[in-house]
């Protein structure tokens, strides 16, 4: 599997991705409805908060930053969901 050794083996945030329907607009490494995991690691490499920013946007959407398509709040991601997707993406640069 592709996704588990991008990851690190951390089997479980790619697939809580794919749980929680993120893969649908996102990908590892190319762009698809919303940039890619590895664009996202990249533009937000290095911030202090980018962990609680991208949770926060994880769940309640958002427009506006990579262009014109808004990104869907998703529901169905709980706090600690979001800061552990938003953790496994910011792993990938």
């Amino acid at each position: 599997m592709v996704w588990a050794s991008l990851a690190g083996g951390a089997l479980a945030d790619p697939q809580l991705a794919k749980d929680k329907n993120c893969v649908s607009c996102h990908a590892i490494d190319k762009k698809l409805v919303g940039p890619s995991y590895k664009d996202i690691a990249k533009k937000y490499a290095g911030q202090k908060d980018a962990k609680d920013y991208l949770a926060a946007k994880i769940m309640s959407g958002g427009s506006g930053v990579w262009g014109l398509v808004p990104m869907p709040a998703n529901p169905q991601a709980n706090d600690a969901e979001a800061k552990r997707l938003a953790t496994w993406v910011l792993g990938l640069q």
